[in-house]
């Protein structure tokens, strides 16, 4: 990771930020903070962070209801609390409806460790479906048939959601639209941070950012939320390798304008690992090449 990079931005954005959240998210300042956090965004919409000061990923998670079934995208990094933190969101739920239970499904924004630290507890839960890390186990579970260039509804009984492939991150990256909030989550591929892209996947990235683009223009999105807070709110600087705590620590919302801002950005040559390309709000991150 960089280490606190806060040189003259190559691009800027202007668009103001949405603001959807009325707390202040922890963020490791205090002697002290709950494992977790939990806002809604409404009575069926739930983001969960992970204290810093459990692992300095400091994750978000994102769990929606609909009539037949509930979504969780991710399960946080080692050290965290997550199965608690979801089941007692869920139980609240479903009490609130004079309901025993509701199946959940467990989905990845991709499938790098900080994001599938916690899948083993979700396996052991009942009425449980963790979906598998691989590309061909999102694409089967979703029903993806052309992968990564076909976007599909996923339903959740009166709650579509649309699940849009997005590899370049990683190989098994996807973003989720929910219509209802125009909100549009963009797990690490779009975020106020650094925006890791490995060399040899930059052409997929670029394919997967031109078809976000795409769907940005025929779709409302009120804000754009990714997996992590790495940005402070100075333009441009962003915190040290595994910062133990994020004062002045940049929104979570980003404005739709930072699609049209990250595919501009990615028309660049960006072959150079740890040569990294400095926006106000993210740092597109070329790193050496991976396998997946």
């Amino acid at each position: 990771m960089a280490e606190g990079v806060a040189v003259a931005a190559d691009a800027g954005s202007g668009a103001p930020l949405p603001r959807l959240f009325a707390e202040k998210w922890i963020d490791g300042t205090q002697p002290s903070e709950p494992s977790t956090q939990v806002q809604a965004l409404d009575a069926d919409t739930f983001v969960i962070r992970q204290s810093v000061k459990s692992n300095f990923e400091a994750p978000f998670l994102y769990l929606f209801f609909g009539r037949d079934k509930a979504l969780l995208i991710d399960t946080g990094a080692e050290g965290g609390q997550i199965r608690p933190a979801i089941d007692a969101v869920i139980s609240n739920w479903v009490k609130a409806r004079g309901r025993k239970d509701i199946p959940l499904v467990v989905a990845h924004s991709h499938s790098h460790g900080d994001h599938v630290a916690a899948d083993g507890a979700f396996r052991e839960r009942a009425n449980t479906t963790v979906v598998g890390l691989k590309p061909q186990d999102v694409a089967a579970f979703f029903g993806i048939a052309h992968w990564p260039d076909q976007i599909v509804r996923f339903d959740l009984g009166k709650r579509p959601l649309s699940i849009i492939p997005t590899p370049g991150h990683q190989k098994a990256a996807i973003m989720v639209y929910d219509p209802r909030l125009k909100i549009l989550l963009s797990g690490d591929t779009l975020y106020p941070g650094r925006l890791y892209v490995p060399v040899n996947f930059m052409a997929e990235e670029r394919a997967s950012i031109d078809r976000l683009a795409a769907f940005a223009a025929r779709h409302p999105i009120r804000a754009v939320l990714g997996a992590h807070i790495e940005m402070t709110q100075t333009p441009g600087r962003d915190y040290g390798h595994e910062a133990p705590t994020h004062p002045n620590e940049h929104p979570l919302e980003l404005p739709v304008e930072s699609i049209a801002e990250l595919r501009a950005g990615l028309k660049a040559p960006l072959d150079v690992p740890d040569r990294p390309q400095i926006h106000d709000r993210f740092i597109i991150f070329p790193v050496a090449a991976r396998t997946e």
